[in-house]
């Protein structure tokens, strides 16, 4: 009998606290983000009863349904995967925080819409650690361009850094990449004073364990919770 989602939840809790205290930090500074892509209404609903509050989807309108379905319930969407800039306006009004900006000309958008929508628009930037080509956001020595040029932007909340590293089989293998966003989000913070950079958005599944150890705020965790699920 496969395990229940509810059980899966307290199991990754528990993993979080537990690598939490490894590093020398508060468990409640760490915030879980269930990632429900490709994940059916029913499923999701046994996680947010076993007490998930905030939940993360790839593209805006597989959120759009199950936001409308899952409306009444107390939860929060985030975007992660991919944001197009066409769809942004979308996303402005689906989404309380998103975690893939990564140009000027996105940005651009979403302030726009902010200020239609009358909100700020809370976003993370999406870093590129590995240089890796099949993968979205900015490489390391773009970013602080683009947090300069963001300044312009009224109702645009830069809130902290994104990443997916490149993906190793051994976990411990990934720490030196999240320790780099860690550094590379100090000095941001560093630079750009009038930036919150508080929020690390890195680990997953696979290594979110070794994340937290380095500092990771949200972790995107999917098949921890949901298993494996079918390629869409």
């Amino acid at each position: 009998m496969a395990e229940r989602v509810k059980d899966r939840v307290e199991q990754v809790w528990k993993r979080m606290a537990a690598a939490a205290r490894r590093g020398g930090r508060d468990p409640g500074e760490v915030e879980l983000v269930a990632v429900t892509k490709t994940v059916p209404v029913p499923r999701i609903r046994e996680a947010v009863d076993a007490g998930v509050t905030t939940l993360g989807e790839n593209r805006v309108q597989e959120a759009s349904d199950k936001i409308a379905l899952l409306s009444p319930l107390p939860v929060t969407w985030h975007l992660i995967g991919h944001l197009q800039t066409n769809k942004s306006r979308s996303a402005a009004e689906l989404f309380d925080l998103i975690h893939s900006l990564d140009s000027v000309k996105l940005a651009a958008a979403l302030d726009r819409h902010g200020a239609a929508l009358g909100k700020q628009i809370r976003v993370l930037v999406e870093v590129n650690l590995g240089g890796e080509p099949s993968k979205t956001g900015v490489l390391e020595h773009d970013l602080l361009p683009l947090l300069h040029a963001c300044r312009q932007f009224t109702h645009l909340a830069i809130e902290g850094l994104m990443a997916i590293p490149p993906y190793r089989k051994n976990p411990q293998d990934v720490r030196p990449f999240f320790r780099r966003l860690r550094q590379l989000r100090d000095q941001a913070a560093k630079a750009c004073f009038d930036y919150p950079l508080r929020h690390l958005s890195m680990g997953m599944s696979h290594d979110y364990e070794i994340a937290i150890e380095e500092g990771a705020t949200l972790i995107r965790v999917g098949t921890a919770i949901f298993e494996e699920r079918p390629v869409l």
